[in-house]
């Protein structure tokens, strides 16, 4: 009778559940007393599928696994498919190390401001230099102000009667108020967005919300990386995207992107920093989903039926070995980086960029 409680939870638990749970971080509490070097359980790896693995094998002597195929096309890398996902395609090292840094940099310092929003809008409104604030040591304090106030400037955040300001250590010491670190809000950095808003009261988007347009650069990178998922002479028209930012611990539960008109126009999507385990499942959380290593420079493309597959997040590695950042490292080693290259030594970051309408 020992662990037929356990047992009846894994079986009431979908296909996908239960793969999220086999590769999310958990710690063995009883392998170090010391709470501060706690180490994580072993995973097994080995149903893992390598795309970079793939790509080598393809180089070498043109062998793929029976279940995948290749793309020939234009592009630097080769793009490969799956049998059983149509409308999935995957880039590895799609980005150069130049691109994969200038995006980690834009990502920081340039998507979260306002008007685009991010997941501390809804408690403290718009936050203007995030991450130059973190870099600072400075810290959001809360005020009160009249609603007419014409005092609120453009760093300081403001919602119902109140405002968020950024000040020195030295200066909230003589704050009575409520305030937060900006090095923990940037670690709180969860998710913020480009392009048109969405609006979720409404589950749809919303032109009227004030928003900054796609930068044309990325824009431009997005169309050129559409094109095995988009018919021929038709262009991939990105309109909207989210930025999602992971630490250690984080993941992004099996979701489906299904707010969009059109689903045969594809996601784009782009990996920037540490190793992550993504799961692509079927069209309900019942099929039970691959598992790939998604890292640094990749790229996704889902499109057409693919975009009616359950798919997320369950996993990323930050420790050395496992990372596979040390390009990264090389590259912003400079003092000028050294801010994001302690960021992203710990994190990933994913940017999903859609055609809305």
């Amino acid at each position: 009778m020992y662990g037929s409680e356990s047992n009846r939870e894994d079986s009431e638990r979908t296909a996908f559940r239960r793969a999220e749970k086999n590769y999310k971080l958990y710690y063995d509490t009883n392998a170090c007393k010391n709470k501060k070097k706690k180490k994580p359980k072993p995973v097994d790896l080995t149903e893992v599928l390598d795309f970079r693995s793939f790509l080598e094998c393809h180089d070498r002597n043109g062998e793929l696994p029976p279940f995948v195929n290749v793309v020939h096309d234009k592009f630097s890398s080769p793009v490969f498919s799956l049998q059983n996902r149509p409308g999935f395609y995957f880039i590895p090292g799609a980005l150069s190390i130049e691109k994969q840094c200038g995006l980690i940099r834009e990502s920081l310092t340039d998507f979260p401001q306002p008007p685009n929003r991010t997941n501390h809008n809804a408690i403290y409104g718009p936050i203007h230099n995030l991450f130059d604030a973190s870099k600072e040591g400075k810290v959001l304090v809360e005020e009160y102000y009249p609603v007419s106030s014409p005092e609120i400037g453009p760093d300081c955040g403001h919602q119902d009667g109140k405002r968020w300001k950024f000040v020195t250590e030295k200066e909230e010491i003589s704050r009575k108020g409520k305030s937060v670190s900006a090095s923990a809000l940037l670690r709180k950095l969860r998710w913020s967005t480009l392009g048109l808003q969405f609006n979720w009261s409404r589950r749809n988007y919303d032109v009227s919300l004030q928003h900054n347009k796609i930068p044309e650069a990325l824009c431009d990178l997005a169309k050129e990386l559409a094109k095995p998922a988009m018919p021929v002479g038709v262009d991939f028209q990105p309109e909207a995207a989210i930025v999602n930012y992971f630490g250690l611990g984080d993941t992004l539960g099996g979701h489906l992107d299904d707010m969009e008109a059109d689903w045969s126009k594809p996601i784009v999507s782009l990996s920037l920093g540490c190793k992550g385990i993504f799961l692509l499942g079927g069209k309900t959380r019942e099929d039970p989903p691959l598992a790939m290593f998604l890292r640094s420079g990749d790229v996704v493309l889902m499109a057409g039926e693919a975009r009616e597959c359950f798919h997320g997040v369950p996993r990323i590695f930050t420790d050395e070995e496992n990372a596979e950042i040390d390009h990264l490292e090389a590259q912003l080693s400079h003092e000028d980086d050294l801010c994001f290259l302690k960021y992203i030594q710990t994190s990933r970051i994913n940017i999903n960029i859609r055609q809305v309408f």
